[in-house]
């Protein structure tokens, strides 16, 4: 009997999952709640393709050598102790929208060195990992947390990549529905990244200027109008997106994969479809498997859901 090479020794896409990420706990009526990470992970168990889906648990964060000073190198010792100190008080507000609690330091770095473990993963496989942690952290800025982001974890991961021999560029494609203002302002000075964002404008937090592009012409903005669907992302995607990645030529693409641009999506007013992230997720292996996915947005659960395991099955045909 022949067998399709290819298909017989197709690898497993790792998803690194903790039910630790559990314990950010944000309150009864925060959007982003620890139940949009039990709803991905119940629909990817239930999926058809859940049978090549490797689930591997993080890293703890005191195993991480590299991750404190990683963390040091996107984020203002003053911010991180602010952190800590809030949540070893019991908790409380970093700013309106950005809960801590009692956990969530810990939490966050957990996620962070999520983040790392995926990098490993990709760059080991050289195949894409999905990161399915919270809290997100595309807002983060170097001294400030903000809309229900903690920590940089798509900086973060870049900085950890560039440290890795086989790695000299490093590009992160952010399609959440907000600009991720906290990556942009923490890599536009630095050469070998690149940045990329689609998001709806105007919206939160009210960044991400076409006008912008960085320190050595390495960010790209695509502000994107309320109402716009996917006739308005695809020519993005294939005049704007793909011709700036490969143009850059990255050794590892992070994709900071939020799906608040979904139409069901309580918090912004982009008209995509579940289906066409796995378009999106298309454009992407066309310019390299080295992709590492981590969650960002996302707030309709079943939207969510469903978006997530359409990144995941394009990966896996």
């Amino acid at each position: 009997m022949a067998f399709s090479v290819g298909i017989l020794f197709r690898p497993m896409l790792p998803v690194i999952y903790s039910d630790e990420f559990l314990d950010h706990k944000t309150g009864k009526y925060h959007p982003e709640k620890p139940e949009r990470l039990t709803a991905i992970a119940n629909a990817l168990k239930a999926a058809t393709f859940a049978n090549k889906i490797a689930w591997r648990s993080p890293t703890p964060a005191l195993e991480q050598p590299e991750l404190m000073s990683l963390l040091v190198k996107a984020h203002r010792p003053a911010y991180i102790k602010k952190v800590r100190e809030i949540a070893s008080s019991g908790g409380g507000p970093l700013d309106g929208d950005t809960p801590v609690s009692e956990r969530s330091y810990d939490v966050a770095l957990l996620a962070v060195s999520a983040w790392l473990d995926g990098v490993e993963a990709v760059l080991k496989s050289g195949n894409p990992a999905f990161v399915l942690a919270r809290p997100p952290g595309h807002h983060a800025e170097s001294s400030a947390g903000m809309g229900f982001c903690l920590f940089s974890n798509a900086a973060i991961a870049a900085f950890f990549a560039l440290q890795q021999p086989q790695i000299n560029r490093v590009a992160i494609l952010d399609w959440d529905v907000h600009h991720g203002n906290g990556t942009q302002a923490i890599v536009e000075a630095e050469r070998q990244i690149a940045y990329c964002s689609l998001h709806q404008y105007p919206c939160y937090p009210g960044t991400g200027r076409a006008t912008e592009r960085g320190f050595h012409n390495n960010v790209l903005n695509l502000p994107i109008p309320p109402g716009s669907d996917i006739a308005v992302y695809q020519p993005l995607f294939e005049k704007k997106v793909v011709p700036f990645l490969a143009n850059f030529s990255p050794d590892l693409l992070i994709v900071s994969a939020g799906y608040d641009a979904n139409a069901a999506d309580p918090l912004a007013s982009i008209n995509l479809q579940s289906e066409d992230y796995g378009l999106f997720t298309d454009y992407c292996l066309g310019l390299t498997r080295k992709i590492l996915f981590g969650l960002e947005g996302g707030y309709d659960f079943d939207a969510l859901s469903q978006s997530v395991l359409a990144t995941i099955e394009h990966c896996l045909l």
